[in-house]
């Protein structure tokens, strides 16, 4: 008999997958700052954020696939030792590249732990699974938002290093209680980790690729905002770092209501028309975000269309994956790493293409954002011509 999902086990499962989110933003009010303390610009320091990305990707695209080949416990506890251990290689440095790199090997490094929570729940929950990751998401919602109040209240009381110590704090102490509390489970010996096959297995179905395109884009506009939200809010609008919070804030709750009014129409209206409508409704910000950057528009107005812009994007990307399991019934898993290892990968474009563009004014990153958009309404376009083929 499969066990009922235990709250405090998921508490613990939620906490390990949180230093994603909590490394992706906690940091977000420093940057301004981080590019005076290392002696370059914002472009550079923007790149971090990239890097960030693409390297969780990386660690995504290897560790899936070894998770059930070398036993998942001792791929968390890797992966938690080595985010622990960058994250106070983070703290002590001194130029550009050493954050650079650092960056990259806590991403890395987070990624192997973050990876194995779905195989855990699965494994040990069997149908109970849906609750149990209903549970760990609802969990999860909080690290994003509370993230960027937490590195706004460490500047206030100390330095941008702080943050990095208080991650690596966190990290130990999420390291310990998994090396006591995580349930033991034995590799499958059996079993070869493969690392392109499952790529060929989800990129080859053609329905589903215009749905997975959808998704790139969709998180492609979303990382655009995150990586230029805090020298728009910050540099080009002068908030201070606790407003910062709580404009991010305003877009985190956005997001989260997005949710649960997703969860609740999609019952009566099907992934499919949702997406459509969320589609549309991106259009329609995107554009008004553009003008408002055109137009040098206050802070009030361009606050005003990015939370209902990043509410759509967050429908829009979760209705294309519920679609695109449903075209793999034998291989949700895979598809769900693939997924996630691509959204990962087309964020990490944001920021080069953001440096291209600069940071002095909205325009340039709402122009990125838009182009996002128009990308998904591309994708879907020949998703309707493919659907239509083969009917």
């Amino acid at each position: 008999m499969p066990q009922r999902p235990s709250l405090a086990l998921i508490a613990l499962f939620a906490s390990v997958v949180a230093v994603t989110p909590l490394a992706i933003d906690m940091y977000l009010p420093a940057m301004p700052l981080l590019s005076q303390t290392l002696a370059t610009d914002s472009g550079a320091v923007q790149q971090s954020l990239s890097i960030f990305l693409a390297f969780y990707a990386l660690g995504m695209l290897l560790f899936g696939p070894l998770a059930d080949a070398v036993g998942r416990k001792p791929l968390a506890l890797l992966g938690l030792s080595g985010f622990v251990l960058s994250s106070i290689w983070l703290s002590r440095s001194n130029d550009i590249e050493s954050f650079l790199a650092g960056r990259a090997l806590q991403a890395f490094f987070g990624a192997a732990a973050t990876v194995v929570v779905p195989g855990l729940i699965r494994q040990l929950y069997q149908e109970h699974t849906a609750k149990g990751m209903s549970y760990m998401s609802m969990m999860m919602m909080l690290a994003p938002l509370l993230a960027p109040a937490i590195g706004s209240a460490v500047l206030a009381l100390s330095d941008w290093r702080w943050i990095f110590l208080t991650l690596a704090g966190y990290g130990l102490l999420i390291l310990l209680c998994s090396a006591k509390f995580f349930p033991a489970t034995h590799p499958d010996n059996k079993r070869k980790p493969e690392f392109f096959s499952a790529y060929h297995t989800v990129l080859s179905r053609k329905l589903a690729q215009p749905l997975i395109a959808v998704s790139m884009f969709a998180s492609f506009s979303f990382f655009c905002f995150l990586t230029a939200v805090p020298f728009i809010y910050i540099g080009h609008f002068h908030v201070d770092t606790t407003t910062f919070s709580l404009l991010f804030g305003c877009n985190v709750l956005a997001l989260i209501s997005a949710n649960f009014a997703n969860a609740r129409l999609v019952v009566h209206l099907g992934s499919a028309k949702l997406l459509k409508v969320a589609f549309g409704s991106a259009v329609v910000w995107a554009l008004l975000l553009t003008m408002l950057g055109a137009l040098d528009a206050p802070l009030w107005a361009v606050v005003l269309a990015i939370i209902p812009l990043m509410a759509s994007l967050g429908i829009c990307a979760t209705n294309a994956d519920a679609l695109i399991l449903i075209e793999f019934p034998e291989h949700s898993g895979t598809a769900t790493a693939v997924i996630g290892t691509l959204r990962f990968g087309a964020g990490a474009a944001a920021g080069p293409l953001l440096a291209l563009g600069g940071q002095t004014s909205v325009l340039p990153f709402a122009l990125l954002m838009l182009s996002g958009v128009f990308g998904m309404g591309l994708a879907l376009w020949f998703r309707r011509s493919r659907v239509a083929h083969a009917q």
